[in-house]
């Protein structure tokens, strides 16, 4: 087990920009994705109208950041340019800062040059990396540069390969050491805001996808706010044997389950009941109702 000394002093807060976040109750971030093959398609908004009303519909059930994807990271997703990339972010960004001027945005990208241009140009207060900074060497300098807080997430190879290859020498501490040299390589560019996530169903089988849950509590030992992405994954689909469009239960039992370890930020397509699983787990760990 590596020593809890070789980590950083524990994040209470996150700076956005200049709005400050504690984590004393977790919060909710809404996936709002402008791709047309999404593994959900209820997700996808493609249309002004479409974007819009996603939108509207996340923040009015109370998420406190709006995650915006433009680059499919589903299994075996088409990989597509970085110029088509921006084609469906810059369209999408417009209309949402026009209605959301000063909503908290994050944009899931692994692209430094993408990550540049939504910061420069609508304000984007959040880079989320499904790559950890290993599909483009500059994306740790571009997040430093910008002050901006930045989601690190564990994945193996790459969304066209990450699942044909799950084999590990050890599963936890393998992505323990991905984390503490990410950390440590991050930190030493200059970022001072860092989220760690990681990464259900990138990279895993499903066994590894459930004992990682089972032991979401010892990335405590990072000291910094943990995010889960569960919401409608196969790894729950599989196991109620239903699919994406009917695993909502499950996702509120697994959003449950990680935030009983640790979880700080809950990634989900269904806002209004990762609010009231939030609000049902605070009960539980305060004792009242």
């Amino acid at each position: 087990m590596i020593s809890k000394d070789t980590f950083f002093s524990k994040k209470r807060t996150i700076n956005f920009r200049g709005t400050l976040f504690d984590f004393s109750t977790p919060i909710i971030m809404g996936i709002v994705n402008v791709t047309p093959d999404s593994f959900y398609s209820a997700s996808r908004t493609t249309s002004d109208t479409e974007i819009l009303k996603r939108c509207e519909k996340v923040a009015n059930e109370g998420a406190d950041i709006i995650d915006i994807g433009a680059y499919s990271s589903r299994p075996g997703a088409i990989n597509i340019s970085e110029e088509e990339e921006l084609n469906r972010l810059i369209p999408a960004l417009t209309i949402i800062r026009k209605r959301f001027p000063y909503f908290l945005l994050s944009v899931d990208t692994f692209r430094s040059g993408v990550a540049q241009k939504v910061i420069d140009e609508f304000d984007v207060q959040m880079i989320n990396d499904i790559s950890g900074g290993e599909m483009d060497d500059k994306m740790f300098t571009t997040v430093a540069r910008n002050k901006v807080p930045y989601i690190m997430m564990h994945m193996k190879g790459n969304p066209q390969t990450m699942q044909q290859n799950t084999d590990y020498k050890n599963f936890i501490k393998d992505i323990f050491q991905y984390f503490a040299t990410r950390i440590d390589l991050a930190k030493r560019e200059g970022i001072t805001d860092i989220i760690i996530d990681p990464g259900f169903g990138f990279g895993k089988s499903l066994e590894q996808n459930y004992e990682l849950l089972n032991r979401l509590d010892e990335f405590r030992i990072f000291e910094l706010p943990i995010l889960a992405g569960l919401s409608r994954k196969s790894m729950i689909s599989k196991v109620v044997e239903t699919d994406t469009n009917e695993a909502l239960a499950g996702t509120i039992a697994a959003n449950t389950l990680a935030l009983l370890g640790g979880a700080n930020i809950l990634r989900v397509h269904d806002v209004k009941e990762a609010m009231d699983t939030i609000k049902i787990v605070s009960a539980y760990k305060n004792s009242y109702i």
